[in-house]
């Protein structure tokens, strides 16, 4: 994909749907969504029912603190290929990733520092 000859919401479109792939093909969980925005130099990544099912039988089971702990550790584990998706659609090296989730909503966010800001063709 050529970042420059794409609208802002084609490249946006295109890392939802990959990024929804990853995390069915790695843990076999697919979020019911995903949103993807663009600003700047950055990438905010908003993934909904992102919460596994091993997960939330932590939770439900009274251990919150190790699902939070699996949770760390599942984002480390996937964070070199979601970089290398992100570098791949947009065209431009991520300099940093940083994430979060809230196991009792089912929310994670992830943001992605660019080493500059993409250009897009005008819709």
């Amino acid at each position: 994909m050529n970042p420059s000859s794409s609208t802002r919401g084609q490249i946006e479109r295109t890392l939802s749907q990959r990024i929804q792939s990853l995390y069915r093909s790695q843990l076999e969980h697919t979020p019911s969504r995903v949103i993807c925005q663009i600003f700047d130099g950055k990438i905010a990544i908003i993934l909904e029912d992102s919460i596994t099912q091993p997960e939330q039988v932590l939770v439900n089971n009274g251990q919150q603190e190790l699902a939070e702990q699996v949770r760390s550790e599942l984002d480390e584990a996937l964070q070199p290929q979601l970089k290398a998706l992100i570098e791949e659609v947009v065209g431009i090296s991520v300099i940093d990733l940083l994430s979060n989730a809230k196991l009792d909503t089912g929310r994670s966010a992830t943001i992605a520092i660019l080493a500059e800001s993409p250009q897009f063709r005008n819709p």
